[in-house]
């Protein structure tokens, strides 16, 4: 009979990392994490935190809408267990979303979007710009269609990242910043991970990639990896909430969003950006978001701007998770997550930890492993 791992090292401190490892933790197990920098710093803390696989799904991403979906139906037992292990943790916002168009072009778009959710059965609404702003009062008089999607929520992400480093340290977990990966290794059946500066690397049973854009870039991974994830890039701007722009739900135009936040701010983004691993904020990607953004909430105008940040989505080549065992024994990939990351947080965390503990393959998974691209 195989040995159930012991201890698992993992590589990479965003929510997917942080959830993971957490996950393991409960179940019994020690947890080594390593990140580079601060966890938490990069795709997790810049993300809006939408929660939205009715808005998102795409007519090629049914698959992906399906894991989104039971992902979100996952999100209170996770918050339940979160709260059994730290304090202040985050509302889920079941806000909905409201997708809206301001000329032919845009309401011809919705059209599609709201006749291909019908044939999906998903609860879906095609509203007129006058239904849509009774719905949304702040919307601009220039939106003349809309589709609302009730199901959909939204979640602080950077709230939720506070309560997973807690949860975490809490539960015992062994937490490295500032410690960068080098290698992992393979010797016999003995797994290991090299980090800089150190001259002994950190013996574990199994080892859990979740390092985003760079999660491909790790030494000793065998070449096929290398290519398989990329960074898309995007900016984004968050503004402080008034009462004179008093949001109520997540507002999506074909070119932009905006999520109000339950610290009284707005989200609104993102860029859309193949620009490798820069994540320099520019003059252009900021009038881009102003300028959708004021097309269809006119008073952002005059709110005050708290921050402008850009991060790096993790993407893999077909722009689908990539989760579960690679071709070297004992190494998990949890990357790929692209837009969804939050949004796949509960379910990823549940389904890798059982199936790297239990040694049994996950179902729910199938669609989504690494080697779809190798069979």
């Amino acid at each position: 009979m195989k040995k159930k791992p012991e201890h698992i090292a993992i590589i990479g401190g965003g929510v997917i990392g942080l959830s993971i490892g957490w996950q393991l933790l409960r179940k019994g197990a020690k947890v080594t994490l390593l990140e580079r920098d601060e966890v938490g710093s990069h795709t997790s803390y810049v993300a809006a935190g939408m929660l939205a696989p009715y808005a998102e799904v795409g007519f090629e991403e049914i698959e992906l809408m399906k894991l989104g979906q039971k992902s979100l139906q996952l999100y209170p037992e996770f918050l339940d267990q979160l709260a059994e292990d730290t304090d202040d943790l985050p509302t889920l916002d079941r806000c909905g979303t409201l997708m809206v168009g301001i000329d032919r072009d845009d309401t011809e778009q919705l059209r599609r979007l709201y006749d291909f959710r019908e044939e999906l059965e998903l609860p879906v609404e095609l509203m007129t710009g006058t239904a849509a702003r009774e719905r949304e009062p702040y919307l601009s008089p220039n939106v003349v269609s809309a589709v609302w999607l009730s199901q959909d929520a939204q979640i602080d992400n950077r709230k939720l990242l506070k309560a997973l480093k807690q949860a975490f340290l809490n539960r015992g977990g062994m937490l490295y910043e500032q410690t960068s990966v080098d290698e992992i290794q393979r010797q016999d059946s003995s797994l290991y991970v090299g980090t800089a500066g150190e001259e002994n690397p950190i013996a574990a049973d199994a080892i859990v990639i979740a390092a985003g854009s760079w999660s491909g870039q790790l030494g000793g991974l065998p070449e096929k990896y290398g290519p398989l994830f990329r960074p898309e890039k995007g900016q984004i701007i968050t503004l402080k909430q008034t009462r004179d722009c008093d949001l109520s739900c997540i507002v999506r135009s074909p070119r932009t969003y905006l999520v109000p936040k339950e610290d009284k701010t707005i989200r609104l983004g993102a860029t859309s950006e193949d620009k490798g691993f820069d994540t320099e904020v520019t003059a252009g990607g900021l009038k881009y978001l102003l300028e959708y953004g004021w097309e269809v909430v006119p008073s952002i105008y005059d709110l005050p701007m708290v921050e402008t940040i850009a991060g790096l989505r993790p993407a893999a080549k077909d722009n689908l998770p990539v989760i579960g065992p690679t071709s070297m024994p004992g190494v998990y990939m949890a990357g790929g997550h692209h837009r969804n990351g939050i949004l796949l947080m509960p379910i990823t965390a549940f389904e890798v930890s059982k199936e790297i503990l239990d040694g049994k393959r996950s179902e729910v998974l199938h669609n989504f492993r690494p080697e779809r691209f190798y069979e």
